[in-house]
C-alpha cells in the first residue's frame, strides 16, 4: 500500500524522499483516525446513547452509565490504527513498529478498562436482585479484575521487550510464591467469598453481628478483601472477608426468615410478697377473664385431691393451695396467648428461674410475630407496662433495691 501512495505523491510532483513518505503516512494515519473517533463518538455513541435514554428500559441506559462503549470504540480506534501502521508504513521504517507497539499498548489497555466498564455495569444492575444477595458479586467482580489485570500486565510486558507472552507465562511457575505473598489478602478474599456464597453464610442486607469487630448492623457490601457492615449508629465497619470463615459471627437472617423476634426478659419478685390465695382474693382474680377458666379448673382439681387426702387444711403446710405467682404465670400464659402480637407457632412459655439475691426471677419466653426492631420493642415495652401495673392485683411487689425515697422514708418514720 506504501508504494501505491509513493507513486500517487509522485504524480503531484512531490519530491520523494523518506521524510516526506513518513510524513504523509503519518498525516493520512491521524486524518483517518480523527474522521473514525468523530463519527463514533460524535454520531454513533452519543445518539445511541440518547436513544437509550429515552427507552423505558433501564437495562440500555446502564450500559453507558460506566463509558463502556466509549472504551470499546477507543480499543476499536487504536487497532485502525494498528492496521493503517502496516498499509501506509514500510516495515523498514522505524516508525512502524513504534506506532504498533504503542497502538498495541493502546487496545491492551482499553480493552482492559472496558473489561471494568462491563463488570461495573453488570454489577449496577444485578444490585437490588435475589441474584446479588445470594452471591458475593462485587467480590468475584474484584477477583475477575485482579486477574484481568494480571493477564493485560504481562501481555503489555511482552509487547515491550518484543517476546511471546508464553514465555512470560512459562516463568510464572517462578514466580508463584511472590505472587501469594503480594496478591495473599485478596486471594484469601476470594476464597472466603466463595465460601460465604456456597454455603450460604452471609447475603447482602443480612443482620451481622461481630463484636470482635464491633460490626453490628446490616451488611451493605461483600467485596473481595472486606466485607462492609453499616451499624445501627450509622457508622460503617469493615471486617476482613477471611476473618468471617476463621472467627464467628452472628448472622440474624435466620430470625427474619422464620417472621418471628423472640422477647426473652425477666422480672424480679418481691419473696416476701408471695403466699396462699384466700377466699376474697379467689373471688377478686375470678372476675379476670383470662383467669376464670383456669381458676375454676383449679379449685376443682386442688378440692378433689385435698379431699382425698383428708388433709388438715387448718394448717397452711397440709394440703394443696393456689399461690398469688402460680396464679400470676398462669395469668401471663394466657395473656401471651391471647396477644394479637405475639406468634401461635413458636415456643410460649412463663417460667421462674432460680432465686436469687435480687429475688424471684419470672422470665417470658416468646416470640413477636414481626421482626421489625422499632415495633418488635414497642411490643415488648408494651408487655412489661401491663405486667408492672397488674401486679398489685396479685399482691405482689417488684424486687428493688432500696432508693434515695426509701431511705427518706425510713428516717421520717424513725
Amino acid at each position: 500500500m506504501h508504494e501505491s501512495m509513493k507513486k500517487w505523491l509522485s504524480a503531484y510532483g512531490v519530491e520523494m524522499t523518506e521524510l516526506v513518505m513518513v510524513i504523509s503516512a503519518l498525516a493520512l494515519i491521524f486524518t483517518i483516525s480523527l474522521v473514525i473517533h468523530v463519527v463514533l463518538h460524535w454520531g454513533v455513541i452519543r445518539n445511541a446513547e440518547r436513544m437509550a435514554r429515552k427507552s423505558a428500559t433501564p437495562w440500555k441506559s446502564a450500559f453507558f452509565e460506566r463509558s463502556l462503549f466509549n472504551r470499546l470504540a477507543l480499543a476499536l480506534q487504536g487497532i485502525i490504527i494498528y492496521v493503517q501502521a502496516d498499509l501506509w508504513l514500510s516495515p523498514e521504517v522505524f516508525v512502524q513498529p513504534l506506532l504498533q507497539t504503542l497502538a498495541h499498548l493502546w487496545v491492551l489497555f482499553f480493552a482492559l478498562l472496558s473489561l471494568f466498564s462491563l463488570l461495573d455495569t453488570l454489577l449496577d444492575l444485578t444490585r437490588d436482585t435475589a441474584l446479588s444477595r445470594a452471591l458475593p458479586l462485587r467480590g468475584i467482580s474484584q477477583g475477575i479484575k485482579l486477574v484481568g489485570s494480571i493477564l493485560i500486565g504481562i501481555l503489555i510486558i511482552a509487547a515491550l521487550i518484543g517476546k511471546s507472552p508464553v514465555i512470560l507465562f512459562s516463568g510464572l511457575g517462578a514466580m508463584t510464591a511472590i505472587t501469594m505473598l503480594v496478591f495473599k489478602d485478596p486471594i484469601m478474599g476470594l476464597v472466603a467469598g466463595i465460601q460465604l456464597s456456597a454455603n450460604n453464610m452471609l447475603s447482602v442486607g443480612d443482620w451481622l453481628e461481630m463484636p470482635k469487630y464491633g460490626a453490628d448492623g446490616d451488611v451493605i457490601d461483600i467485596g473481595l478483601t472486606t466485607v462492609k457492615v453499616r451499624n445501627w449508629d450509622n457508622t460503617i465497619t469493615a471486617i476482613p472477608t477471611s476473618a468471617l470463615i476463621s472467627d464467628s459471627f452472628v448472622n440474624w437472617r435466620g430470625m427474619t426468615d422464620s417472621g418471628g423476634r423472640r422477647i426473652k426478659r425477666s422480672f424480679f419478685i418481691d419473696a416476701s410478697t408471695v403466699h396462699f390465695l384466700d377466699e376474697s382474693e379467689l373471688e377478686r382474680l375470678h372476675k379476670a377473664k383470662l383467669l376464670g377458666p383456669y381458676l375454676d379448673k383449679k379449685i376443682n382439681e386442688i378440692n378433689e385431691y385435698n379431699r382425698e387426702l383428708q388433709a388438715d387444711l387448718s394448717s397452711l403446710v397440709n394440703g394443696r393451695r393456689l399461690t398469688n405467682l402460680g396464679t400470676l404465670r398462669a395469668y401471663l400464659q394466657e395473656y401471651l396467648t391471647n396477644h394479637p402480637q405475639i406468634h401461635k407457632g413458636m415456643t410460649l412459655m412463663v417460667r421462674q428461674l432460680q432465686p436469687g439475691s435480687s429475688g424471684i426471677p419470672i422470665e417470658l419466653y416468646c416470640f413477636t410475630n414481626t421482626t421489625r426492631w422499632v415495633e418488635y420493642e414497642s411490643i415488648q415495652s408494651d408487655i412489661f407496662d401491663h405486667i408492672l401495673a397488674v401486679l398489685p392485683e396479685f399482691n405482689l411487689r417488684v424486687h428493688q433495691a432500696p432508693t434515695g425515697y426509701d431511705m427518706r422514708a425510713m428516717g421520717r418514720e424513725l
